[in-house]
């Protein structure tokens, strides 16, 4: 392909996606396809020669569309949104025009200064604490790009490792790391993401799921009395992870408690705010930075929740050099004459090679302004509020947890296995696909407003979804306790068998068998 023909095919490209994005709707939300069903409609091995675009492209409808699950679509309320615009492509496509591989300053000036700009503008939107600001004068913070909240967790997580070991080998000169590490200990909430758990694991440190209050939050107390159970027992806490906006029903963990016991304890606090942390950007929610004064670093994810397309998830630090110490591996073939005054990215993230994400957010806050990004998060609240005020009137179902955000957690009143059979005919309709959170043992469905631009139209077609395979579910419920609540009273007559696997489907069902159980179903 020549830069003609690139040209030529760049604009069938654009208007592919654009035909895509607008006729979505048309689509299921989850293809009807079986594990496997791809390599059995492409040929087993690579071409000899090459091939033309129209053959490609028409493989992309034929065989790759019909397998998508299709995140932007109006029915689409799983997980949390994926970013997505226009501005956001145009920039990913100039990325990989442009070719490069920006590790260091010297690989690529200008994408290493464009990242630093981007995530200052980001922690000014946010109203961040300046001492976490990369041109904040003469202080040691700084903000990175990652491909992930998982990587963000996980490098700060090797951070606050690497600065507690140092402290212990100040104490324990003598003693070997394997030793000291194995008493290192990480807390989470037990709602936390399972990257956090995974981030532990990799880091080979003892991990302490802690329990949460009414609200699904972590206190500050709760931390407290884990840590001296913990230093009791000889062990070394050094690192705990605080949520705002959990990924099972967003709830916000109780930073400022937390806070205070990491500072009397000398612990590196690290806030995950992947999804809801783009809320900061709206002043009314800036309530949710109190606490940040104990804040070592905190991470959150454009890529969610502010229109930028995946990967990229923004990390800022309080203290740069426990970061860069950490992680810093510096061969000679990768120094250069500006090492002392410039930044090299490679020495803050897992992976040497990085792409220029920081197009992404430049082109985004350009096109859209920071008005514009406010109004889009509102949007998303306002279509939120709108959902649970649908559910709060039908009394056939409850929500669960606070609705702060764009996710409304709710079920059918009764036992699980109702929730999860509405969930089950839902996804399958391919009107509308959700995924389920145990709270507590209590299984919920997750709504997640998660389309570019919601309507009330949107919210009022899968709530018809909804409601349709609701009644479903609860009709096929009443003939199944009908059946048992006959076969029940057949056997209440006929004494010779006792009706206990009856009696167990009742109760599965919170259907109360005719009164109180007769001395005939006692064992």
């Amino acid at each position: 392909m020549d830069g003609e023909a690139f040209s030529r095919r760049a604009a069938e490209m654009a208007d592919f996606i654009n035909r895509y994005l607008r006729d979505i709707k048309e689509y299921r939300v989850t293809p009807a396809v079986t594990p496997g069903y791809l390599h059995r409609l492409l040929p087993s091995e690579a071409p000899r020669r090459p091939e033309s675009w129209e053959s490609i492209m028409s493989d992309v409808e034929d065989t790759i569309l019909p397998g998508m699950t299709h995140w932007q679509h109006p029915g689409f309320h799983a997980y949390f949104p994926a970013g997505n615009s226009y501005a956001s492509i145009l920039a990913d496509m100039l990325s990989d025009g442009l070719g490069c591989i920006g590790f260091s300053w010297a690989a690529s000036p200008a994408m290493t200064e464009l990242e630093t700009l981007m995530v200052d503008w980001l922690g000014r939107m946010m109203g961040l604490p300046k001492e976490m600001l990369p041109y904040t004068e003469g202080g040691n913070g700084g903000g990175v790009i990652q491909g992930s909240a998982s990587e963000c967790t996980l490098v700060c997580m090797l951070a606050a490792r690497a600065k507690a070991l140092n402290e212990l080998k100040e104490i324990y000169p003598d003693e070997e790391d394997c030793v000291l590490l194995s008493k290192l200990v990480a807390y989470f909430s037990e709602e936390a993401h399972s990257s956090v758990e995974k981030a532990a694991n990799i880091a080979f440190v003892k991990r302490r799921k802690l329990p949460t209050d009414a609200h699904y939050s972590c206190r500050g107390e709760t931390l407290r009395k884990a840590v001296e159970t913990d230093v009791e027992k000889g062990l070394v806490p050094f690192f705990v992870c605080a949520t705002i906006g959990t990924t099972g029903v967003c709830a916000c963990d109780d930073v400022e408690g937390l806070g205070r016991v990491c500072s009397e304890r000398n612990l590196w606090l690290h806030v995950d705010g992947a999804y809801s942390g783009n809320a900061l950007i709206c002043p009314e929610f800036r309530y949710l930075l109190r606490g940040f004064q104990y804040v070592k670093s905190f991470n959150f994810n454009p890529n969610k929740w502010m229109m930028v397309n995946f990967d990229c998830s923004v990390m800022w630090v309080r203290d740069k050099h426990a970061l860069t110490n950490a992680l810093t591996v510096n061969p000679i073939y990768l120094q250069h004459d500006n090492e002392a005054h410039s930044i090299d990215y490679r020495n803050w993230t897992i992976p040497l090679s990085r792409r220029f994400r920081s197009l992404k957010l430049w082109f985004v806050i350009r096109m859209y302004g920071v008005e514009g990004l406010q109004q889009y998060i509102r949007s998303h609240v306002a279509m939120a509020k709108r959902f649970e005020a649908l559910v709060r009137r039908d009394a056939r179902f409850e929500i669960l947890g606070d609705v702060v955000f764009g996710l409304v957690c709710f079920r059918l009143k009764g036992p699980n296995n109702l929730t999860e059979s509405l969930l089950r005919r839902i996804n399958q309709s391919g009107k509308a696909h959700m995924v389920p959170a145990s709270l507590r043992g209590t299984f919920v469905i997750r709504f997640a407003v998660c389309h570019p631009d919601p309507t009330e139209e949107h919210v009022q077609q899968t709530w018809g979804v909804i409601t349709s395979n609701a009644e479903c579910v609860l009709f096929e419920r009443e003939v199944v306790v009908e059946k048992l609540r006959r076969l029940f009273s057949k056997y209440k007559e006929n004494r010779s068998r006792r009706p206990i696997r009856i009696l167990g489907e009742l109760k599965k069902n919170c259907i109360e068998p005719l009164g109180p159980h007769p001395k005939t179903c006692r064992r």
